[in-house]
């Protein structure tokens, strides 16, 4: 009777324990199975995010006559190039855009109308919708409504600035035909960065307004008919990406005695001495030049300078470049505001005008911003005068 009522006791904890572990293991395999089930689509979402921060983007800004370039430029340009298009172009605010189905005809590559959040990928062309804003940050093209909502509106400078910002060096910027001023502004912010800028020859627009403010700023690396910059830039992409990257970093910051002799050229040429400005900005600025030219050692740029009077124009020119736009890095306006401005203007000055002095102003920008900040401050406070300059 012993042996028999211990039996089943052994056969009941066996069983305890075979289903017990048994439900252990499938429970772990099925937490296992779920959590590779919610991770996988991540890793992918990141790993195509990061492919996609490698494409090279290219801005191109257009306003009137711009259907015509971009029909001219697609049709010139392969369709497996690696690259990204990104086209802004004032379009009507209030009516539907069908830029998307017309330049689809131009090309075999895939024409879509920008998406909030949308991914960039390569042998793509992005379409900005009407009536808003675009920028670039990381893989992605983000959307937002214009502000003012009213007024002038600049969605290609507004991109282009963008672009510098998140690309840098590797941003790149075409203008187009086009009325008015527009994409100018961008243009210096990409070269500001060491991007590279293109510009429509003139002759070649239909419009030519925004190709004419542009080429007259010095900047641009090339300035083509439409038709034949596809070409250029795809050359330009091999030399700084390709086969044929030309990295004359350690030739450049090495080659003192050379560097001093390019510093003299431009002195007897311009008139201005640069050997006090920043090494590292004056050497990503020949770098530069010297891809753009297609000169791969120091000594032959050197002879270059010397020999080609619009290039120590163009240097100067890009030497020259001031990165700035009204109210640059709000928190140090912000810090001078709080604890400058308005500490300054809680004394009563009575009548007496106040002027504000600011080295180094570059454009003016900056200038104005503190300003505007010093007028806005001295007009919610009653009895101090308002700034006359």
């Amino acid at each position: 009777m012993a042996e028999k009522k211990a039996a089943p006791i052994k056969v009941a904890k066996k069983t305890r324990a075979k289903t017990s572990g048994s439900k252990g293991v499938a429970a772990h395999k099925k937490v296992e199975k779920i959590d590779l089930q919610v991770k996988s689509p991540l890793r992918k979402a990141h790993a195509k995010e990061a492919e996609s921060q490698k494409v090279p983007v290219v801005g191109i800004g257009a306003s009137a006559g711009g259907l015509e370039a971009f029909e001219q430029f697609f049709t010139n340009m392969p369709t497996d190039t690696g690259m990204a298009f990104v086209l802004i172009q004032h379009l009507d605010p209030k009516h539907k855009s069908i830029l998307t189905d017309l330049l689809q005809r131009y090309t075999r590559m895939k024409v879509t109308e920008v998406e909030d959040g949308m991914v960039i990928e390569p042998n793509s062309v992005y379409v900005i919708p009407p009536n808003r804003y675009m920028s670039i940050f990381g893989a992605k093209l983000h959307l937002m409504e214009p502000s003012p909502p009213a007024g002038l509106r600049t969605p290609i400078d507004f991109f282009f600035r963008s672009l510098a910002e998140d690309r840098k060096e590797e941003a790149i910027c075409i203008v187009l035909s086009g009325t008015g001023t527009e994409g100018t502004q961008g243009l210096r912010a990409i070269k500001g960065e060491g991007g590279m800028g293109m510009v429509q020859a003139t002759e070649s627009a239909k419009y030519d307004g925004m190709p004419k403010s542009a080429a007259a700023t010095g900047l641009a690396d090339y300035i083509l008919p439409v038709e034949r910059l596809p070409e250029q830039l795809i050359a330009y992409l091999r030399r700084t990406m390709g086969k044929e990257h030309i990295t004359p970093t350690t030739t450049i910051a090495n080659a003192d005695d050379l560097m001093e002799k390019i510093f003299i050229v431009l002195r007897s040429k311009t008139g201005h001495n640069f050997s006090g400005y920043k090494p590292s900005t004056i050497i990503r600025r020949l770098e530069r030049r010297m891809v753009i030219n297609e000169i791969p050692d120091l000594t032959t740029y050197l002879r270059y300078l010397q020999e080609a009077p619009e290039e120590s124009v163009t240097l100067f020119n890009e030497l020259l470049i001031g990165v700035t736009n009204f109210f640059r890095d709000p928190e140090s306006f912000e810090a001078l505001k709080s604890s400058v401005i308005s500490e300054f203007c809680k004394t009563d000055r009575g009548d007496r005008n106040v002027r504000v002095w600011v080295p180094g102003c570059s454009t003016g920008e900056e200038a104005y911003s503190i300003a505007v900040m010093v007028q806005q401050e001295t007009v919610t406070r009653e009895g101090v005068g308002s700034p006359s300059r």
